[in-house]
């Protein structure tokens, strides 16, 4: 089994990191974080078969902070590598600002200098990440990450703030930034020139942009309507929404139709999918007796027994079809046929039902027609 030393096992990336890692089974976990000791980090690295150096500093008042947090440490790790003499592999995530004026910036390069001196005089393997913003789940929120704050304060209904609404950010998944490091460790994937290892994809979107979609995350709870996820980024961004939400926040109530039939309730609807919602309805209750001129359906029966009818509305013939929750069946229901549903069981029917487009009360496309 290959022992990995961590460092900044306790932050974002490197939790992210070691759920990976232990899943694999493969890896024994040496992990430094900040309540670590330097005798720690001198046993851990004469044990390791394999580093990755994620601790740092990426903001702080103190300009001072960023030589000890970013540039020290490096130089520590090294000289515990050094002294182990085993000529051990270093992953080491560095920043697209490194080299900039800033002192974060100058920081995040001088470590990366001295890790390439370290290659160059043990033979060790280094790769160096520059990563853009990285955003998923558990990133600290209201520090140095505008998705993590955003997506913390939208889900407790807390008010974003936005300078301007077309500054542009450059992002990139840990989940992507995850799968990277891990095929470096397992040898899939060889460091580019200079040490340099690029994670793709590559997100540059506004800030307008990315706040329109935590609205509509946010507000799908309260109208049903789903939000496109297409895209790559708009699926991982809800997913990382949703690692926000409040414990007491993850459930939500739908709205129930009771009648005399039993009830019904709107589960999700999207202008790209239609809709989908479910009822339960009570023995002998026939439910339906309509047609539509465009709109389909689909009738799934998940728990009970019934009966569904249909016929051409310029026709006599009658189709019949019995369903049961105990062998699932899935029925198309076309335009143009007038359709019921009937529970002729001694129990209660719940029933999903899909339909193409979103109900319209000024376009209903329903009309009624007795089977």
């Amino acid at each position: 089994m290959k022992s990995i030393l961590i460092t900044g096992a306790e932050g974002f990336i490197g939790r992210n990191l070691i759920a990976t890692l232990e899943r694999l089974e493969q890896f024994e976990m040496l992990r430094i974080g900040s309540a670590s000791t330097r005798e720690q980090l001198e046993q851990y690295a004469r044990q390791a078969d394999f580093v990755f150096h994620l601790a740092g500093v990426n903001r702080s008042a103190d300009e001072g902070d960023f030589e000890k947090g970013n540039v020290d440490l490096t130089e520590r790790l090294l000289q515990a590598l050094r002294r182990a003499n085993k000529q051990t592999p270093v992953v080491f995530s560095s920043s697209t600002q490194a080299g900039n004026r800033t002192p974060y910036g100058q920081s995040k390069q001088r470590a990366e200098e001295a890790l390439f001196t370290y290659s160059e005089q043990s033979g060790a393997d280094v790769f160096v990440f520059r990563l853009p913003n990285v955003f998923g789940k558990w990133c600290k929120p209201n520090y140095n990450s505008v998705i993590a704050t955003w997506c913390h304060n939208t889900a407790r209904g807390i008010p974003i703030r936005i300078d301007n609404p077309e500054t542009e950010l450059t992002l990139t998944y840990v989940d992507d930034v995850i799968r990277s490091f891990v095929e470096v460790v397992q040898g899939k994937e060889q460091a580019k020139e200079y040490g340099f290892c690029e994670v793709s994809p590559v997100y540059r979107v506004k800030l307008g942009a990315v706040a329109d979609k935590l609205t509509a995350f946010r507000d799908s709870r309260e109208t049903l309507e789903s939000f496109r996820t297409d895209d790559l980024f708009s699926r991982y961004l809800y997913s990382t929404y949703l690692s926000y939400m409040p414990n007491d926040g993850f459930a939500y109530e739908l709205q129930m139709k009771h009648d005399h039939r039993g009830w019904l309730a709107e589960f999700i609807k999207s202008q790209q999918f239609g809709q989908i919602f479910i009822s339960r309805t009570k023995p002998g209750i026939t439910r339906g007796n309509h047609w539509h001129h465009t709109k389909v359906e689909k009738f799934l029966v998940i728990e009970g027994d019934a009966t569904i009818k249909f016929r051409h509305i310029d026709s006599d013939n009658q189709l019949e079809y019995r369903v049961s929750g105990q062998e699932l069946k899935v029925l198309d229901i076309p335009p143009g046929y007038t359709h019921s549903i009937t529970n002729t069981g001694d129990g209660d029917v719940i029933t999903l039902f899909w339909a193409n487009e979103i109900f319209n009360a000024e376009r209903p496309d329903t009309y009624f027609l007795e089977v």
